[in-house]
């Protein structure tokens, strides 16, 4: 490995498999999501479910097919813990599983998580309030409506999970329009990178942009990390 800044995070947040408190209260909420066999209208703004197809849902499959698995959710929160960002932003809240774990990697950070759901909003409202979570700002609605708004505000960001819309053009869009607010340090994160052939067309444009110095390949998601530390572009396969 010949970069040293990847070497370390291999050791230091890839390799760390150090289970902390909030990991249980976390998987508390998703293990009792799993098994409400409530059903909701979810409004589907994205390339929708690989596996629910109607409109209306129980939150139990939603949570067993679409929520993040532990080892990556666990994996979000170990990079949030290890580079300390300021501003979080994340597209695609879910039941907000992803978001606790973004929150309490840095209780100093304020995540502002976006869902276009309103009945998912709504749940993931309240776990945050299970998880006596205050650092959380959930913006509900089409993202083509809530994100130019939030973009205006210019507050630069320093991480980003995007997990809102699993087709080329609109994560293209997301990382175009996020770029807009980013700083010379800021990690990008892309879930399902090889879900479909359009996601591995978008992880090799994102991978080939200009202003990308650095990219990691764990399979089931990208990091991308924009630094003019790094003098040329460098990229990485890694098994997780």
């Amino acid at each position: 490995m010949h970069s040293p800044f990847v070497f370390d995070l291999i050791i230091h947040v890839l390799n760390d498999h150090q289970k902390e408190p909030c990991f249980e209260e976390i998987e508390t909420i998703r293990q009792s999501l799993k098994k409400n066999h409530d059903e909701i209208e979810v409004e589907d703004f994205g390339a929708g479910s690989a596996v629910i197809k109607s409109n209306k849902r129980k939150i139990s499959k939603i949570a067993n097919s679409s929520l993040k698995s532990p080892k990556y959710a666990q994996l979000l929160h170990r990079l949030v813990k290890y580079f300390r960002p300021k501003n979080i932003v994340e597209l695609g809240t879910s039941f907000g599983i992803t978001s606790a774990y973004l929150a309490k990697g840095n209780s100093d950070a304020q995540l502002y998580t976006f869902e276009g759901a309103s009945s998912i909003s709504n749940i993931a409202e309240n776990n945050f309030k299970k998880l006596g979570i205050n650092n959380i700002e959930l913006i509900n609605g089409d993202f083509g409506k809530t994100l130019p708004p939030f973009l205006e505000k210019n507050m630069p960001i320093d991480f980003a999970f995007i997990d809102g819309n699993h087709r080329e053009k609109p994560t293209l869009a997301y990382f175009h329009e996020l770029l807009t607010i980013a700083n010379d340090q800021t990690i990008f994160v892309f879930d399902d990178i090889h879900w479909s052939t359009e996601m591995e067309q978008a992880w090799s444009a994102i991978q080939n942009h200009p202003t990308v110095t650095l990219s990691i390949d764990l399979f089931f998601i990208g990091i991308v990390i924009i630094s003019k530390d790094f003098k040329e572009k460098q990229h990485f396969k890694i098994q997780f």
